[in-house]
This record gives C-alpha cells, sequence and structure tokens, in this order.
C-alpha cells in the first residue's frame, strides 16, 4: 500500500539502478524524435539528418538539398514532436484514471473525451468540409463537454462517488458513439464520410508546427496539474473513507485531476484524431518498471507514452505502402495486452 510522505521503492530496485532508470526515461524521448528523423519509405542517413538540423539551427556550413530539409525539418520533426505530445498526454492522463478510481482497467477515455471529440470531428467535417481549425476547435471542445456532462452525472446525488462518474462516462460515451454513427450516416460518402473515418481511426500525417503551438498550451497544463498534483493521487487511490480522514477534499481534488486529464486528452485527441489503448497500456508498463507510486509513476508514463506513440507511427510510416493509422496498430498491441490483464486481475481492482 502506498503511503504518504514515505518513499516507495519499486523492489529490487537500487538508488544507483533507480538514478539510471530515471535519466533513461527522461533522454529516451529525444532519441525517439531524432532517430525517427532519418525512419521512413524515404531513407535518410544518420549523417544527412545532423546535417540538417545542424544547419537549421546555426546556419553554418554548406547548405544541405532542399528536399532533404523540407522532410526532416517540415514534416517528419513536427511529426515527431507532436507525436510525442500525444503519447505522453494518453498515458499521463490513463495513468491519472487508474489511480483516482483504483482501477487498473480505466484508461484517459473513460469519462468520454474520446467520443465528444471524435463526434466533434465529425460535426465539424459536416459543416466546414474538413476545415483543420474547424475540426481542432470543435472536437476540443465537445471532448471537453462529454467529460462535464459525466461529471454532472456522476454528481447528481451531491456527491461523486467513483461509481457514478464511470457510470456517467459509459452513458455519455454511448450518446457520442451514436451521434457520431449518425454523422457517418448522413454523410457525403464520395467526401465527408471517408474524411471522418479516417480521422476517427488516428493519425498525425498532417501535423504541423502550428499544431504544436495550439495544442500544446491545453497539453502542458493538463500534464503539469497532474505532475503537480500527482502526490494527492496517492491520497484518493486509498478511497475516499481514508482520504478524507487524512484531511483530503475529496471534491477539490477529484475536480482538478479530472480537469487535467480532460484537458491533455481533449487536447490531444483534437490533433490526431481518436488513438486507443495508450491510457491503458503504457501506465501498466510503467508500473511494471517504476512501481506504484504516483509520484514517479506520473513521470514515467509521461516518458514511455510519448516513446511509445513515435515508435508506432514509425512502424505505420514503414509497414505497408500506404500509411496505417495509428489507431489500428495501437489496438492490435493494446487488445492482447489487456486480455493478459483480465486474466491477471480477474476483473478486478488493484
Amino acid at each position: 500500500m502506498l503511503i504518504p510522505g514515505v518513499k516507495n521503492k519499486p523492489a529490487g530496485k537500487s538508488k544507483y539502478g533507480l538514478i539510471i532508470l530515471k535519466i533513461t526515461l527522461v533522454l529516451a524521448p529525444l532519441a525517439f524524435i531524432f532517430f525517427s528523423l532519418f525512419i521512413g519509405r524515404y531513407p535518410i542517413s544518420f549523417t544527412m539528418a545532423l546535417r540538417v538540423l545542424w544547419y537549421r539551427l546555426t546556419t553554418a556550413g554548406t547548405a544541405p538539398l532542399d528536399v532533404y530539409q523540407t522532410l526532416i525539418w517540415e514534416i517528419r520533426m513536427p511529426r515527431a514532436i507532436l507525436g510525442a505530445m500525444v503519447g505522453s498526454c494518453l498515458a499521463v492522463s490513463g495513468a491519472a484514471f487508474q489511480g483516482l478510481f483504483r482501477n487498473p482497467l480505466v484508461s484517459s477515455g473513460i469519462l468520454g473525451v474520446s467520443s465528444g471529440a471524435g463526434f466533434g470531428a465529425a460535426l465539424a467535417i459536416l459543416l466546414f468540409h474538413a476545415a483543420t481549425s474547424a475540426i481542432y476547435i470543435f472536437a476540443f471542445a465537445f471532448g471537453m463537454l462529454a467529460v462535464l456532462l459525466s461529471y454532472l452525472i456522476g454528481r447528481i446525488y451531491n456527491t461523486t462517488p467513483t461509481i457514478m462518474l464511470v457510470l456517467g462516462g459509459v452513458i455519455v460515451s454511448s450518446v457520442f458513439s451514436a451521434l457520431i454513427s449518425f454523422a457517418k450516416y448522413v454523410a457525403d460518402p464520395y467526401e465527408e464520410l471517408p474524411t471522418i473515418v479516417f480521422w476517427l481511426m488516428g493519425s498525425l500525417a498532417s501535423a504541423r508546427y502550428q499544431d504544436i503551438l495550439i495544442a500544446g498550451i491545453p497539453m502542458a497544463i493538463g500534464i503539469a496539474g497532474l505532475i503537480g498534483i500527482r502526490w494527492r493521487i496517492n491520497v484518493l487511490s486509498m478511497g475516499d473513507k481514508e482520504a478524507h480522514t487524512l484531511g483530503v477534499n475529496l471534491v477539490l481534488d477529484k475536480a482538478i485531476v479530472i480537469i487535467c486529464a480532460t484537458l491533455a486528452t481533449a487536447a490531444a485527441v483534437c490533433v490526431s484524431g481518436i488513438i486507443g489503448w495508450v491510457g491503458l497500456v503504457i501506465p501498466h508498463i510503467a508500473r511494471m518498471l517504476i512501481g506504484n507510486d504516483n509520484r514517479v509513476l506520473i513521470p514515467a508514463s509521461l516518458s514511455l507514452g510519448a516513446c511509445f506513440l513515435v515508435l508506432v507511427d514509425n512502424i505505420g510510416r514503414i509497414i505497408t505502402g500506404s500509411e496505417m493509422p495509428l489507431g489500428i496498430l495501437t489496438a492490435l498491441v493494446g487488445g492482447p495486452f489487456f486480455v493478459w490483464l483480465l486474466k491477471k486481475t480477474k476483473g478486478g481492482g488493484w
């Protein structure tokens, strides 16, 4: 059991082993982003990637060919950075919700943010014919709205019990999933419907630096909030009675966790589409390496989530002649892992 204020080290890890592990988790996302610059169907040598980066940062030396500069700096770099941001947001939100709900089988979309964002994007495509800015705004707004509705349903008895929050998320997700199906039913089958379907499967193909700047603000706020309150998630994971006994304001702390996780997830979904399983799988991988202490688990999930999605995106770019949507690949990894998790936990909680 986690005890606030007491260090909870993973079993079998020495002090120096933990330091090395933490340094690795800090540097790993940067390494994955860098190596993704010369991986793809149009190969670029390691030396050329370094030349392009050095020239763009310092303008020193001979200018590489424009095709290399465009491919690395305008296509692969923003895509890798955005992938790392999206993966970290989904993983951190999933870890926070698993601690809040005291259930290892929940993920970042448990309160309906993914379904709400999906309907918002579909509605924007129907109304504005795939205008990128409209899709981002509608997806983010409806993702936040879905979580707000879930929270209001959970507060139906003027309290916020965990089971009511989960029930509210199930109800809202079901309603927005039906609305997504309705949007696909009325969409133009030649133009709008393919756009909706492809967006719902998740992709980083259209990543731009502008997307990083727009989505980066709510992502940063959400992740910073969860990192700042991560020690309180340890207390909340003990249960409402124990947390109340320790003097925790349950309503306020739960609201902060939900708002921060929703900001991060909604911002991630609005620029990448619906990418499942990251918020479920990655926190468990981090838990195997670090332990259950959310003070360490939250940052570890951030790092591993960034690495995982960048890796999956690279695989999706090279595995077939045409780009494979991220939602398919993450499901192929997450599905078998979820079966193993169900077998291990027998469908129970912690």
